[in-house]
């Protein structure tokens, strides 16, 4: 990781070369205490990085409210998607949500990158607005408004957004990609959600049902064996019967003893055994048809068994998928209406007849034929099933 420059509120206050940055601390020796309203800023330079391509993404930069770091690329696009789907009144709202986070992010952010922030400050607003100041760097730093803050839904929004991260780590655990529909995710947290929050998790990992439950354990089973390199020298000459013990055990049972207790304990009549999380190799074994990641509070498991439903979903959605790609490559706006032609396996075709409409709906297109493509056209592989699609505009 290459230099770093630390703003709070507008103001550089620190560089830094490398590392992770302890931002209480730093928050701290600026005056600010928890709990304050603050907005810190971090730029870094990542030109030496060999991750990054010569040329491409060579700054980043992250934004941290109440010294927490907060996801708002990933709640602005949340949004974005969510406009398109709204009611009329929901929409202006939406509209003017999107508007004022991003102008007040470009207002923030204009002490570290200056040209960007006033590309975007003319783009949104002097260009509706000639009586607005006529730079961005004349305008006033953002000031906090108390009245729009809710902790409750910031809370809530944090654990939608962890639980989307574990949902996402096990699909791909278990080769599940996201355009394939599943049936089913069971959640355990500390806090359950509801309403449209459910609604955002279902729509964000494509899962038909989101179920919190406060039981997951049955998901989940555990296999011990014992650590030679320790074992070994304590236990040699019961090294043995500690392997058919530990080979023996209630997996679930066992592990839920060794979190509470922090040992397992035996006795093969030639002295008590004890044996600790280092004492031990533990390897988690996954419920058939189930697949389960867990990170401290929170612990999701997926229905991973595809129905043909969800198989045919599935390949409904990745036709959708190739055929916005190609509108975008052969440079339709996003208004044209089109037509599509498709040919391909016998699977690939059936699925584009039963589920036409809402092939043609999500598209804008005014006809789906399976026959010759024709326009622009692209040979696809759709889950292991060959397909060649053509668009045209009308």
């Amino acid at each position: 990781m290459g230099k770093q420059v630390i703003y709070l509120n507008g103001k550089r206050v620190q560089e830094h070369l490398g590392g992770y940055l302890p931002f209480t601390v730093q928050l701290t020796e600026q005056g600010v205490q928890p709990g304050d309203s603050c907005l810190l800023a971090v730029m870094t330079d990542n030109s030496d990085d060999k991750n990054f391509p010569p040329g491409k993404r060579q700054y980043t930069l992250d934004f941290a409210y109440h010294g927490g770091i907060y996801r708002d690329v990933w709640m602005i696009g949340k949004s974005s998607v969510a406009i398109t789907d709204a009611l009329e009144a929901d929409k202006v709202a939406a509209y003017m949500t999107l508007y004022t986070a991003l102008v007040t992010i470009a207002k923030a952010a204009a002490p570290m990158v200056p040209f960007l922030a006033e590309a975007i400050y003319q783009n949104l607003v002097r260009s509706i607005d000639k009586t607005a100041p006529e730079s961005i760097h004349l305008c006033d730093f953002p000031t906090v408004e108390e009245k729009w803050i809710d902790k409750e839904l910031e809370s809530k929004m944090d654990e939608i957004v962890r639980i989307v991260e574990l949902g996402r780590a096990a699909r791909n655990g278990a080769n599940r990609k996201n355009r394939q529909p599943l049936a089913e995710m069971y959640v355990k947290a500390d806090k359950d959600l509801d309403g449209f929050y459910m609604d955002i998790i279902r729509e964000e990992l494509n899962i038909k049902e989101v179920i919190f439950t406060k039981e997951v354990e049955g998901f989940v089973s555990y296999n011990f064996k014992p650590q030679l390199k320790t074992v070994g020298p304590k236990y040699g000459k019961q090294l043995g019967k500690i392997r058919e013990a530990l080979a023996g055990l209630d997996g679930r049972a066992a592990k839920a003893i060794l979190d509470s207790e922090g040992k397992l304990s035996f006795d093969f009549g030639e002295g008590p055994v004890e044996l600790t999380a280092d004492d031990l190799l533990i390897e988690t074994t996954q419920r058939e048809g189930f697949y389960t990641v867990s990170d401290r509070d929170i612990t999701v498991a997926i229905d991973t068994v595809l129905t043909p439903p969800l198989i045919e979903e599935g390949f409904m959605r990745e036709i959708i998928s190739k055929v916005q790609t190609m509108r975008k490559e052969a440079g339709f706006e996003v208004t044209d209406h089109i037509r599509i032609t498709m040919e391909g396996s016998e699977k690939v075709t059936a699925v584009a007849e039963a589920k036409k409409a809402e092939i043609t709906s999500a598209t804008l297109a005014e006809s789906l034929t399976v026959g010759t493509p024709v326009g622009y056209t692209k040979e696809w592989d759709l889950n292991g099933e060959k397909a060649t699609l053509g668009v045209e505009k009308i």
